[in-house]
């Protein structure tokens, strides 16, 4: 049968836990996360539980009551809001279950790049900033990144001063570590 004659509650429902899905924690390590970070989630967690889920709740279940719910937008819109609420709530509920809380301004040597640094470096003539935080907390557009991810990996333990080898696509190319820094201050949101 065509798709264009079935009705979309005909189509089996499938579990799409891909989007929420961070990348995965190598084998043997812990999901690291920073207190700002651990924050945010928790943050978000207590958002979508007491306030945006009730909310929908409370439509859905005042559009139930409306009557045909096969052609109710209010209805349908709100059963797959609250499915995707509740799939955020369960992932983040697994991810703040193994998070790890590490605290950059403990770090006693500051001389090298670990967990929660901030670090400057030039590559290509451009000079950048990262700070290496948590796979669960990296946000690019923030100059956040992920400690597993590749210019991470390529700035552990280096020092001021270092050339490193960071793996692309087209190639290793060489980075040079100018400053780092572990932030007094936790990072905010």
């Amino acid at each position: 049968m065509s798709k264009a004659f079935t009705k979309e509650s005909d189509a089996p429902e499938v579990e799409d836990d891909l989007e929420d899905a961070a990348p995965p924690i190598p084998a043997g390590a812990k999901n690291y996360i920073t207190p700002a970070g651990l924050r945010r989630l928790q943050d978000e967690l207590r958002q979508l539980k007491t306030v945006e889920r009730p909310k929908v709740v409370e439509i859905v279940s005042w559009a139930a009551g409306n009557g045909d719910r096969s052609e109710n937008g209010d209805y349908l819109y709100g059963k797959k809001r609250l499915r995707e609420i509740d799939r955020r709530i369960r992932f983040l509920l697994k991810r703040l279950e193994i998070a790890e809380p590490v605290d950059p301004k403990l770090q006693k040597n500051r001389e090298q790049v670990f967990f929660g640094a901030t670090v400057t470096y030039e590559h290509n003539g451009q000079e950048r900033t990262v700070r290496i935080v948590g796979i669960d907390e990296a946000r690019l557009e923030q100059g956040e990144v992920s400690w597993i991810a590749p210019i991470a990996r390529a700035l552990m333990k280096a020092r001021e001063g270092d050339i490193v080898e960071l793996r692309t696509p087209h190639g290793p190319e060489q980075i040079e570590v100018l400053e780092i820094t572990y932030s007094d201050e936790d990072a905010t949101a």
